[in-house]
């Protein structure tokens, strides 16, 4: 677990820190000169650091000067000098030239081994100044100094052009920045310095494999208490949903995986897997508000339900009372998101209840854009918790938890269905709601990049490799 903090809340660490702004700066920018030496900048390698005028440009200054002492060919181009020479940023500035270090006023790039931005830190909104957007596009390994300068630290949003890191050092915590919009594409890779500053305040938590237990099954288990999943699914032409899910279930660790489906395509079900059992509801192809009855007797020896993989269009009255009258723990997903108007049937529920969103669903859902803060209103107002996906994806309770292991290879039909298959298992083996929650969110993501690494990555592929992951 790692915290991750907004630019606001970095702002008022340093302000709470008991240790004195020179300290904390000179920490950083020893921080920032033990990164640069990681990078080749060594002795009679050619380091330019772009310095602002405000604290982030005083840790280049100090980064400057330490390397400067490791024999590195340190040249620093001041967008600005420190405007207060008295300031801690001013006296940086002045002991990096005192050991000879060259300040030179911002001009246009030029040739070096390594780049050192350190002109705006996490307090920076707007745009770059046109004087500096063809420091952009140099090609030369570069190291930031707390974020991109151009990104913003709390949104990852970039106005115009900014700088992209081959690594980024910042400083006690991750910013929410690093982790959102252009952010993970503009930072490279993100190393804490840590400056000593205590009493945190996290906004979000960074899921490690360590916060992504998977879990044990006894030596006198049976199928039915290792955990059982029922999906409640299928429509003509999106049969494959529900056996995604109810396959990732079984191999998510599931002793029993059932899917319910509407009686008309019980018999292509029965067919589909030999592990996977079906149950038909009905007599149609499609459910109706007359199956309720019928689909609950079915779900009542169930841990788990899952609904909404490949269900398609149903009653919205059917997806009201289902959650209304069954009173297991519940993953509401895909379909089953997209026949509710808003959130109100969702707070009939007194069970434990995981919603599995992407965007388009959330945005119809709770008419507002897909975000971790709205997001993260909806436990509260809807006793639910959260499966934000997307990339990053969040997990939203109690707690605020984001996982960043997926990536563009999950952008594939299916690999919803796969998921919500994956914490329907881990939920009914035993692991808490959240816990369940970002752990098979984190699972999924490191199956679906292990998986791309030497293959095209399918849904299919990704049901079965879940189950090698963590175990």
């Amino acid at each position: 677990m790692k915290p991750v903090i907004t630019p606001e809340e970095s702002a008022r660490l340093d302000a709470a820190s008991a240790d004195p702004v020179e300290v904390l700066m000179d920490r950083a920018g020893y921080g920032v000169a033990g990164l640069a030496a990681r990078m080749g900048a060594g002795y009679g390698r050619r380091v330019t650091v772009l310095a602002g005028a405000g604290n982030n440009g005083g840790d280049g200054y100090v980064a400057a000067r330490y390397l400067a002492s490791r024999g590195a060919a340190v040249t620093v181009q001041a967008l600005g000098l420190p405007r207060d020479p008295s300031s801690a940023a001013g006296r940086a500035a002045a002991a990096a030239r005192s050991v000879g270090v060259p300040i030179v006023s911002l001009g246009a790039p030029a040739p070096c081994d390594l780049l050192i931005d350190a002109l705006f830190g996490a307090g920076f909104r707007g745009e770059l100044g046109a004087e500096l957007v063809p420091w952009t596009g140099l090609d030369v390994p570069t190291l930031s100094v707390d974020v991109p300068s151009g990104l913003h630290a709390g949104t990852g949003l970039v106005e115009g052009e900014a700088f992209t890191a081959d690594r980024t050092a910042t400083f006690q915590a991750l910013k929410t920045g690093h982790l959102l919009g252009e952010g993970p594409d503009r930072s490279g890779r993100v190393s804490i310095v840590d400056i000593g500053l205590d009493g945190l305040r996290p906004e979000l938590l960074l899921c490690e494999e360590a916060d992504a237990p998977r879990p044990d099954r006894p030596r006198t288990a049976h199928k039915w208490s290792a955990g059982s999943v029922i999906i409640v699914g299928g429509s003509p032409g999106i049969t494959g949903a529900a056996m995604l899910s109810a396959t990732a279930a079984l191999h998510g660790g599931a002793g029993a995986a059932t899917i319910a489906c509407p009686g008309g395509l019980q018999p292509l079900y029965s067919g589909m897997s030999p592990g996977v059992m079906s149950h038909g509801v009905g007599t149609g192809d499609r459910f109706s508000g007359d199956d309720v009855a019928d689909l609950l007797d079915a779900a009542a020896r169930y841990d788990v339900m899952v609904l909404g993989p490949g269900l398609g269009p149903v009653p919205a009255f059917f997806i009201a009372e289902v959650l209304r009258r069954w009173e297991g723990r519940l993953i509401l997903d895909a379909d089953g998101l997209n026949a509710l108007d808003g959130v109100g049937p969702l707070r009939s529920r007194a069970a434990p209840t995981i919603i599995t969103p992407h965007a388009g669903e959330f945005r119809r859902l709770a008419g507002a854009e897909a975000g971790y803060q709205i997001a993260g209103r909806l436990p509260d107002e809807a006793g639910v918790v959260v499966l934000l996906k997307g990339n990053p994806t969040f997990v939203l309770g109690s707690e605020r938890w984001v996982i960043t292991s997926g990536g563009p290879e999950l952008a594939t039909i299916g690999t919803g269905d796969v998921l919500a298959g994956l914490a329907a298992a881990l939920w009914a083996g035993g692991l808490e709601i959240e816990v369940a929650a970002r752990s098979a969110a984190y699972w999924h993501g490191v199956a679906g990049s292990r998986l791309a690494a030497t293959e095209t990555l399918t849904a299919e592929a990704l049901a079965v490799a879940v189950g090698s992951c963590g175990v």
